[in-house]
């Protein structure tokens, strides 16, 4: 038996979170066309045969400008310290081929990999580029794959269990990930902000679970607030009439439903927290 951490990790917008949720058949990762949209690591767990592979879905590397950020690169670091294997992912149009120096160190120290990803959207010659510019920077295993149609995802996955250290399995094999549920429906939430929003609405607002009540019968309530950092951006959230809010919680809602293969009864709120991304207690209170 094999088991062992995998972290998926490189800058923003590359497909992190697309090819997580496709390796896993399971939407756990926020996706967004927005840049760092993920702002944890999420664990994702999938068992394939005799091996257990555990995946990070990681933030993409940037350089913070404010706590949040700051937190960001931390989870990313944290996952590359832990991973047994570490998968660089980019894209067949990336601007530099060299893995951040300050990651390099313990990146390098243990199986790395390289993905070129996206390939659906390039043609044939520039893919054939992007990997001969990887094996010249010294990277010598990288695979094109893509993580929205799944070509060349196999052979990915092939390669993880062959690189896998021998262990017993680390997770009960049902399980799927380690965090409550109450994580990814938060996480489903802010992922319809990032997609319904534009300019800096998405950036500024972060989501809290304040209740969840399940019901054998019946619909589950699920009591959630929305946070922004100015007035004017609770209204903008909320909209004319609360149209806006009442569009995030009916297409939020459909996939909660799906997750947990319940119905919901979900109650959405938006309160004003000024500078929320740069107040290191209240990061600590909602779990960045």
């Amino acid at each position: 038996m094999k088991a062992g951490y995998i972290a998926l990790v490189g800058e923003p917008n590359v497909g992190k979170s697309t090819l997580f949720n496709y390796l896993l058949k399971n939407k756990l990762s926020a996706v967004s066309p927005k840049p760092q949209t993920t702002r944890n690591r999420i664990l994702g767990i999938l068992v394939r045969e005799q091996c257990q592979l555990c995946f990070f879905d990681t933030p993409g590397i940037i350089t913070p400008d404010y706590p949040l950020q700051e937190n960001m690169i931390h989870q990313l670091q944290q996952a590359i310290q832990d991973a047994d294997i570490v998968v660089w992912i980019t894209d067949p149009w990336f601007r530099s081929v060299r893995f951040p120096e300050n990651l390099a160190k313990v990146a390098r120290t243990k199986p790395f990999i390289a993905v070129v990803n996206k390939i659906d959207l390039a043609d044939e010659p520039r893919v054939k580029r992007a990997l001969s510019e990887i094996a010249s920077s010294g990277i010598s295993d990288a695979i094109a794959l893509s993580a929205l149609t799944g070509t060349g995802v196999e052979g990915l996955l092939s390669k993880l269990c062959d690189l896998l250290p021998e262990n017993p399995f680390l997770y009960p094999e049902d399980d799927i990930s380690d965090s409550p549920v109450r994580f990814f429906v938060a996480e489903i939430i802010r992922e319809k902000i990032f997609q319904k929003f534009k300019e800096e609405i998405p950036y500024s607002t972060c989501v809290q679970i304040e209740e969840y009540k399940e019901h054998e019968e019946g619909k589950d309530l699920i009591r959630a607030v929305i946070y922004v950092e100015r007035e004017s951006q609770k209204g903008i959230l909320i909209g004319k009439k609360g149209i806006a809010l009442k569009r995030i919680g009916e297409a939020a809602r459909k996939d909660i439903e799906v997750l947990i293969d319940h119905p919901v009864y979900l109650e959405l709120w938006v309160k004003v927290k000024e500078q929320w991304r740069k107040d290191k207690k209240f990061l600590k209170e909602i779990g960045y």
